[in-house]
């Protein structure tokens, strides 16, 4: 699946955690830090910096511009993001295959925009609306090398440093803390989801899973990519952080999916729901044909191109779609 991550305020730390690089000073360390390809793998044909408002962008025009956003932040207060949007190996094959290596780069480029379109949408701010209301700037990078904290170097297998196999093509985006007029304050680290309304209303209410799943469904629809339920970011969230309720639930639409294709579309929303919701209350009476059929039961008799109506409460307009659409 498209990884998309918000990471912390502790962006890089050495092979016994000590921190190199914080987002709570200057971003000059971190642009200068991903500039380490062009130092080392790219001399002759150098990968540069870019935005919605600049398709090219030198390293100091980076610094300077993020370093000059962040007005009325205390010396402790986070001043920018680092977010890391990264295809699988199969997603990034299908990316060159339909596109090939250079326009790859650039369709890629250009899906970052639309991810930070979601990334902006999500706080639910006025005035933050879009891209071009965030201050930030992506650096496309082609490889990936070993860490301290990989399996591989830890059993001995790997060095630190050593590139990694595969296709490893991703992107790094600088995001500010405040929005392009460094008036408003954003934190994608702030999820109280109306828990405390004031806070929220200061740093918006942002919802990492859902700007994940934003994402991965993004990268379907723009690329046409035919992803396996297995596949997606709720699967893999129930997975890893779902209660007892929640992975009998995934397990049901796994088998359904399995015996059934045409329930895929179906599976993925529920799953989508699931990730999110710690109470499964929602599913009673999803299926309207009949309330007392089990979730197997209804997902095997979901027909192709039928109306989603005919088996989804609240949504009576809403036709089923293939994931192509």
């Amino acid at each position: 699946m498209v990884r998309i991550d918000v990471c912390p305020s502790i962006l890089l730390t050495d092979s016994i955690g000590t921190p190199l690089l914080s987002n709570k000073g200057t971003s000059g360390g971190l642009v200068q830090y991903l500039e380490k390809e062009n130092r080392k793998e790219l001399k002759d044909s150098l990968e540069v910096w870019f935005s919605s408002k600049q398709k090219t962008a030198e390293a100091y025009e980076v610094r300077r511009a993020l370093d000059n956003n962040f007005s009325k932040l205390g010396k402790n207060d986070t001043k920018f993001y680092l977010i890391n949007i990264s295809p699988s190996q199969k997603e990034i094959r299908h990316l060159l295959e339909n596109f090939g290596e250079l326009e790859a780069k650039a369709e890629l480029k250009r899906y970052a925009e639309r991810v930070m379109d979601e990334y902006a949408k999500n706080f639910k701010r006025p005035g933050v609306e879009s891209n071009e209301d965030l201050l930030w700037f992506g650096k496309l990078e082609n490889f990936r090398y070993f860490s301290h904290t990989d399996k591989e170097v830890k059993n001995g297998e790997r060095k630190r440093g050593e590139k990694k196999d595969g296709e490893q093509m991703h992107i790094q985006i600088i995001v500010s803390r405040k929005d392009i007029t460094d008036r408003i304050k954003l934190s994608p680290l702030n999820n109280s989801r109306g828990k405390n309304e004031s806070h929220s209303q200061k740093l918006g209410q942002f919802n990492r899973v859902a700007f994940k799943q934003c994402g991965e469904e993004l990268f379907d629809k723009v690329f046409d990519f035919k992803r396996a339920f297995k596949e997606t970011a709720s699967y893999a969230i129930i997975q890893k952080n779902g209660n007892l309720e929640q992975k009998e639930k995934l397990d049901v639409l796994e088998k359904g999916v399995e015996i059934n294709p045409h329930a895929k579309p179906i599976a993925f929303q529920l799953a989508k729901q699931i990730s999110m919701e710690k109470s499964l209350s929602f599913m009673n009476g999803f299926f309207k044909s009949n309330p007392n059929e089990g979730l197997l039961e209804s997902l095997l008799r979901v027909e192709p191109e039928v109306e989603q109506k005919e088996f989804y409460k609240g949504k009576k307009k809403k036709k089923y779609r293939s994931h192509k659409s």
